[in-house]
């Protein structure tokens, strides 16, 4: 009768199943605390016959042992169940998340810092609120000049007695120029990509915020020779090394001599398109040494360094790149448009 009990404990042992720790539990309870089966057969052995106790007890001996392995294999693996579970979000929706992409404009701007970075330009940012001296008067612009104007700048806080207390959302990315040449000893290179803001009226080619990149170089001995060789470098990094500049004669209140950048169009390979208006050339970006007034101003003397400067609008960079034809989509978030730039990054 015992070997028949110990045969069924056998089958039913190595069938043990459990969901928890606490069906594992009465498991061992059942079968290996001092009441539990395994002991039971221990007092009845007592009452077998001598010439079967061999027997008996080696079969005994098995059983204890398969529960010992059958209960401590359950519990590793409730403890396994347990750490997955601690992982699962039980707050996760339950539809599948699709993965976002970067904006256009940050995968442009990072292919520009790239470029710039190669050619040994540090990077540095600026605050977007800052004050007239900075924004404007350090950058040698006039008293009357038209970008002080409430049409262009957004003004937090004007007092006509002093610029130091007029503040207002930057309308360009030279304030961080005016900064750096401030607290910084030539040689100073730099570039300082940021949101800039100016009062307009918003259409499919204009916004009242957008983003520019600064560029700034100042040491002994810089010449419009080296603006020249830097934006032709950048220009072919990147639109492709076929890509030609032009440099056409501008006004800029802080830059002196000043110019405007035009590339060959990269659609029409400078042939003529409607993209280019026909001329072959699109312009991408203003530039020029910096004014002597501006270097002393910012506390660098202008008899032993001078500089070059130069700024670009990103999203004018990005239009050239995949011709959006609304600049409102930059702002919109609409997944759609966002979608189209997976491959691009």
């Amino acid at each position: 009768m015992i070997l028949e009990k110990i045969d069924q404990l056998l089958n039913e042992v190595n069938n043990l199943k459990a969901n928890n720790a606490e069906e594992i539990e009465q498991l061992r309870l059942k079968y290996l605390s001092k009441k539990g089966e395994i002991t039971a057969l221990m007092a009845d052995f007592r009452n077998v016959a001598a010439d079967q106790k061999k027997a008996v007890g080696m079969k005994i001996n098995e059983l204890k042992q398969l529960a010992l392995q059958k209960i401590n294999e359950l519990k590793e693996q409730n403890e396994v169940a347990e750490e997955s579970a601690d992982d699962f979000d039980l707050t996760r929706s339950a539809y599948p998340i699709q993965l976002g992409t970067r904006h256009p404009l940050n995968i442009v701007k990072n292919q520009i810092i790239d470029i710039f970075q190669r050619m040994g330009f540090t990077l540095a940012e600026g605050p977007e609120i800052d004050d007239d001296l900075h924004v404007f008067t350090k950058l040698n612009f006039a008293a009357d000049h038209p970008a002080r104007d409430m049409q262009d700048t957004f003004f937090i806080s004007q007092h006509p007695n002093d610029v130091t207390k007029n503040i207002l959302l930057r309308s360009h990315t030279s304030n961080d120029q005016s900064r750096i040449m401030e607290h910084q000893k030539p040689p100073i290179r730099v570039i300082c990509p940021g949101r800039v803001f100016r009062n307009e009226a918003i259409s499919a080619r204009a916004h009242c915020f957008f983003h520019q990149l600064e560029g700034l170089y100042v040491d002994k001995n810089v010449s419009f020779t080296d603006l020249k060789q830097v934006l032709l470098t950048f220009a072919r990094e990147l639109f492709g090394p076929d890509t030609k500049i032009r440099l056409r004669p501008s006004y800029f209140p802080f830059t002196e001599p000043s110019a405007e950048m035009d590339i060959s169009c990269h659609i029409c390979g400078g042939k003529g398109c409607g993209f280019c208006k026909h001329t072959g050339w699109v312009e991408i970006l203003g530039c020029g040494m910096v004014d002597p007034n501006v270097l002393e101003a910012c506390g660098i003397n202008s008899k032993v360094y001078t500089g070059y400067a130069f700024g670009l609008g990103i999203e004018r960079i990005t239009n050239l790149k995949y011709r959006v034809a609304d600049l409102r989509m930059f702002s919109e978030n609409d997944t759609r448009f966002l979608d189209e730039f997976v491959a691009a990054e």
